[in-house]
């Protein structure tokens, strides 16, 4: 086995491109196995069916790129600042998702780091990834030292908080290891995101998919169950709840201090002023056309047109649940008659407009 090459100059090639944290982890079998087979086996992951694709891969990273040793990991943080008020009818929009979509900020950037390193180490190989790749990135972060993972299953770094996109290079490279080897358990006595979840999908250091709003809005193509339409509250695409709540993510002078990369900063177009929400009256008349145009760079455009529409629809039916409002109202009445409406969007129509008619 070859010497181990010093890892600060590798890390500070990861810092001049822009990211907020570098570590290297040694590439290595997953330690939870047993756990992942059980979680899939149970169905927890929902719809996903990418995740039971190349479990093997995912559990060693030594399998994604044969030989390897090592595994740099990096971090970029966004913007976790509380929302301030938001406009009537506002879908929210999980923060990470409110700039410019990570995976290819940060892939173009990762890939600029393994052309460097390859033109110093040509007889190795350098693989750029983000969470497109079969990798158990937050456990591989929790290697570098970058942190340890939360009972929310995401990873906290805790002087800075859980507001991080993870970015790798797997690599042939023998390098020095960051991390110390001990799990870190960053969370002790605390439960408060799981307290927080308003769906009940979070159990320590497990997520059930199938309940997590996330996932719901995000990754779930088909009807959204109707007991947990009310969980889903006022978020159109993704949730923050758990980390909003996170005692490592309340403001503190040093996490004002950490840069959050301005690639991330939320975008406004088609948005309330702060980027942070659509008007979901305006999302449920939208073309295909307001959905490409309201998604250009954003990572949301993983969500189709019949499933942000019916999101709109849900967010929709709990505002009424609160506040009167006969234009919102009439028009879910509307979508719910209309049989040439996609079957996802009517058929939650009907139920929230059924629910609503019950309750007057």
């Amino acid at each position: 086995m070859s010497s181990l090459v010093p890892s600060k100059p590798i890390l500070d090639q990861c810092l001049l491109a822009g990211f907020a944290a570098a570590g290297v982890a040694v590439a290595e079998s997953s330690r939870h196995e047993a756990s992942l087979n059980s979680w899939l086996e149970s169905g927890q992951h929902g719809e996903m069916g990418w995740l039971e694709r190349n479990v093997d891969v995912r559990l060693d990273p030594r399998q994604l790129v044969p030989d390897a040793r090592s595994v740099i990991v990096v971090a970029d943080r966004y913007d976790g600042s509380p929302d301030a008020d938001l406009p009537p009818r506002s879908g929210r929009i999980a923060r990470y998702a409110r700039g410019r979509d990570y995976h290819t900020h940060m892939k173009k950037r990762l890939h600029q780091v393994s052309d460097q390193l390859q033109s110093m180490h040509p007889d190795e190989v350098f693989r750029a990834c983000v969470d497109t790749a079969p990798i158990l990135e937050r456990e591989v972060a929790a290697g570098a030292g970058l942190g340890g993972i939360g009972k929310h299953t995401l990873l906290i770094e805790p002087s800075v908080g859980s507001w991080l996109l993870l970015g790798e290079v797997v690599t042939t490279l023998g390098i020095e290891p960051t991390g110390t080897g001990q799990r870190v358990d960053p969370c002790g006595t605390c439960t408060r995101c799981i307290d927080a979840c308003p769906t009940d999908a979070i159990t320590p250091w497990s997520v059930d998919a199938t309940r997590c709003v996330s996932y719901l809005t995000i990754e779930h193509r088909s009807d959204i169950d109707s007991s947990l339409h009310s969980g889903i509250g006022d978020w159109i695409f993704g949730c923050d709840i758990c980390q909003e709540v996170c005692p490592h993510n309340q403001p503190t002078r040093l996490t004002s201090s950490t840069p959050t990369h301005e690639a991330y900063a939320p975008r406004t177009s088609g948005r309330d002023d702060s980027g942070a929400s659509f008007d979901v009256r305006s999302v449920l008349d939208w073309t295909e056309e307001d959905r490409r145009e309201a998604f250009t760079t954003s990572s949301m455009k993983r969500a189709k047109l019949d499933m942000i529409r019916r999101n709109a629809v849900i967010v929709a039916g709990n505002y009424l649940n609160a506040v009167e409002d006969e234009d919102l109202r009439s028009r879910l009445i509307e979508i719910a008659g209309d049989e040439t409406e996609p079957p996802l969007v009517r058929q939650a129509a009907i139920e929230i407009t059924e629910r609503t008619r019950e309750s007057r």
